[in-house]
């Protein structure tokens, strides 16, 4: 899941104080989501989701299909 999450956010070209300024957060805070240190809260999952158009279960690695979640 981490993965994953660095990768969307390395394939939108951004850096992690981006996305953590997105998520009204601080960068340290966002940067345990991607190690692993700390699990992300739902609301949190929700909104990287819908950031990156794909869908809560492509971030969580349940499913290889990243397709909008909205879309499917």
């Amino acid at each position: 899941m981490y993965k994953r999450l660095r990768d969307l956010r390395e394939d939108a070209d951004l850096n992690q104080t981006q996305v953590a300024k997105m998520l009204n957060m601080s960068q340290t805070g966002y940067s345990k989501y991607e190690t692993g240190e700390n699990d992300i809260p739902t609301i949190i999952l929700i909104k990287l989701a819908e950031f990156y158009k794909t869908n809560v279960d492509y971030i969580l690695g349940l499913s290889d299909n990243p397709g909008y979640y909205k879309d499917i």
